[in-house]
């Protein structure tokens, strides 16, 4: 079983990092909650309105559930349209 590693790069558009933020707590309780989940934590660049998301998830079924769970399908509706760009990675340690 080896765990994932979820990084996770946003920057918000311009005036929505408030709104972003909030969005990000909700799931960040939802997510935390879940059994596969191991740590979920919100950074937030102290240059800009990028915010970084770290989790590790038990295994990539762990990550598969997650992603399926209506608290992170609302988050998805719901930062639609706050977010510029976005960058995910699913990693692994080696």
């Amino acid at each position: 079983m080896t765990q994932i590693i979820v990084t996770a790069v946003l920057k918000s558009k311009e005036g929505y990092e408030e709104q972003l933020l909030a969005e990000l707590k909700k799931v960040q309780k939802g997510s935390t909650e879940e059994a596969g989940c191991i740590q979920y934590t919100i950074h937030q660049s102290i240059e800009d309105q990028t915010f970084v998301l770290y989790e590790i998830w038990k295994d990539l079924q762990a990550v598969e559930i997650h992603n399926e769970t209506v608290h992170y399908q609302e988050y998805r509706k719901n930062t639609a349209d706050l977010v510029a760009a976005k960058t995910v990675y699913r990693l692994k340690e080696l």
